[in-house]
């Protein structure tokens, strides 16, 4: 069965974690349901040079034969929306980057725009919610809200890569930090992450 998740993108640095997070869904073969801040499209133009939200560019594929027919984009506004209900049946949601202000309304239950709607109803139906938080350093708020959002249910993911992997680009960075999150959400991958697998292949 297809696997099928939300997304979602906002305003703290780190578009390039979002650009990768999608391109290894779609990869896997998961359905994606996409919906981004006013500061995550500003994010996105920034960070990506995009003008709005580029779905062929966020997806690293045309939309020639039906490539980007598992992506799909929604109004941030939109509240009645698709996935703004718990009937909608999903595997879990990610927001990647997740900034301060995302993360405080999480935490507090907010629910008026589409984005903090689908991640209270993510919340509410027990499914898998994390938040790639990606600001420092921390203000007690910022500790405080990871605390409340973390006892409702969200998994938080620091964007904080590991160096034991000797990186060589910044590409291997942001590998990293999405593999993790894919491990989170339990979708595979093959990206080299993993402590000592080399050397267990070794043995083997």
């Amino acid at each position: 069965m297809t696997k099928r998740f939300v997304v979602g993108i906002t305003g703290a640095s780190g578009a390039a974690y979002a650009q990768r997070c999608i391109q290894l869904l779609l990869d896997a073969g998961a359905e994606i349901h996409l919906v981004v801040s006013p500061l995550g499209q500003r994010l996105l133009h920034d960070e990506l040079a995009m003008e709005g939200v580029d779905l062929q560019t966020l997806a690293g594929r045309s939309a020639i034969d039906g490539q980007l027919d598992a992506l799909h984009f929604y109004n941030y506004r939109d509240v009645g929306a698709l996935i703004a209900s718990g009937s909608f049946q999903c595997d879990g949601m990610v927001i990647i980057p997740c900034s301060s202000n995302t993360l405080s309304a999480v935490a507090g239950g907010s629910g008026q725009n589409l984005l903090h709607r689908a991640a209270q109803v993510t919340l509410k139906e027990h499914r898998r919610l994390v938040l790639v938080h990606r600001e420092m350093p921390l203000s007690l708020v910022d500790i405080r809200n990871m605390k409340l959002a973390t006892e409702a249910g969200a998994v938080i993911a620091p964007a904080n890569p590991g160096f034991y992997m000797l990186p060589q680009s910044i590409d291997e960075l942001v590998d990293f930090v999405v593999a993790r999150v894919l491990d989170l959400i339990g979708v595979d991958h093959h990206l080299n992450v993993r402590w000592g697998e080399k050397e267990m292949e070794k043995i083997k």
